[in-house]
């Protein structure tokens, strides 16, 4: 074949990144002696670092790499790298300046097809079947350059070991650990906070679980609230590094997420996943990776017959701001417990 070291191009953002990783998984797996190099962002590191021999090369897009000189900046930084070929995995503006740079260097690229005449047409009504997964999309861009990229052949790594300031926060029981994601960057994608707080009361009070609290900055009043409210519930932001909240993920017996990069950090890994979706819909995509379709609880459509309103969960009619109280706390707490036994 000849091409041997591959520049990926994915610059954001969380979720994209981690339904890539099981995709430069397979394709290092099955392609013995080919290097992948990512341009990132730097926060993205250590997504793609949970793929063993992949090199970040981190671009500052935002600072010294922001606007087209920055940009010829960071093709100057890592053109010395010798690629062969460029994997396009975002289609952004900023990476065809990219491939522009390379292509007169001569070195050529493939670009990912985003579906985006299906998913116009998924939201708007006219079309409602399964659309091509982002994995097998990106998949088909290395497929592109001559690589062989079989999913169902992808090995999932071994769970990450634990720091002892992880046991410090969780502890070191026998209970099965439960990580919940309670939150989305827009409403119609989460799951009312005062549904999902029963959730978790019944679920703690059972005692047979350790539920690990996911969110951010804006969240962390939520977070702390929470974990001082119900027994056996504690949050991590703040208190470990991304990196080690990665292993942590990679531990976990079950993962509750919203249509969200939580759901996709922990798919990327192999752990179980159960996801609720509000105005998106597993159609459009982003469905987690290897998930049964049983592993989610959707919106009711009969009530709501606009589901997906759009793919990201950036639109939606007003009257549709409470689409995600029609899924039953009972149905999530009864989902819970079965996937852990299971």
């Amino acid at each position: 074949m000849g091409k041997k070291h591959i520049l990926a191009i994915r610059f954001s953002a969380v979720g994209d990144a981690a339904i890539a990783v099981p995709v430069l998984r397979a394709l290092l797996q099955q392609n013995p002696g080919v290097k992948v190099s990512v341009a990132t962002q730097s926060f993205l590191r250590p997504v793609f670092e949970t793929v063993a021999g992949v090199e970040v090369l981190p671009a500052d897009i935002r600072g010294k790499h922001k606007g087209v000189k920055g940009l010829y900046k960071f093709f100057s930084e890592i053109k010395v790298k010798d690629f062969d070929a460029i994997a396009d995995l975002h289609g952004s503006l900023r990476s065809r300046i990219i491939k522009l740079f390379f292509l007169f260097s001569g070195v050529g690229s493939k670009t990912i097809d985003k579906g985006r005449r299906e998913k116009r047409a998924l939201v708007s009504g006219k079309l409602f079947e399964p659309l091509k997964s982002s994995t097998e999309r990106y998949a088909d861009v290395f497929r592109s350059l001559g690589y062989k990229v079989d999913l169902s052949k992808d090995v999932f790594p071994q769970k990450q070991t634990l720091s002892p300031e992880i046991y410090d926060i969780i502890g070191t029981g026998t209970k099965p650990w439960i990580g919940i994601a309670p939150f989305a960057f827009h409403d119609t994608k989460m799951y009312p906070l005062d549904l999902m707080e029963k959730v978790i009361d019944s679920i703690s009070k059972t005692g047979n679980y350790k539920l690990i609290l996911f969110g951010g900055k804006k969240e962390l009043p939520e977070l702390q609230l929470l974990s001082k409210t119900y027994p056996d519930t504690v949050y991590t932001f703040g208190k470990i590094s991304f990196e080690q909240e990665l292993k942590l993920i990679s531990n976990l017996d079950l993962m509750v997420s919203m249509d969200s990069g939580n759901a996709h950090l922990a798919a990327m890994q192999g752990v179980k996943v159960l996801t609720l979706w509000g105005v998106t819909h597993p159609y459009a995509g982003f469905y987690p990776y290897k998930q049964e379709q049983s592993n989610a609880l959707l919106s009711d459509r009969q009530h709501y017959p606009l589901i997906p309103t759009s793919v990201y969960g950036n639109k939606a009619p007003e009257s549709y701001k409470d689409v995600m109280r029609t899924i039953p706390v009972q149905a999530v707490i009864e989902k819970i417990v079965t996937l852990t036994k299971t």
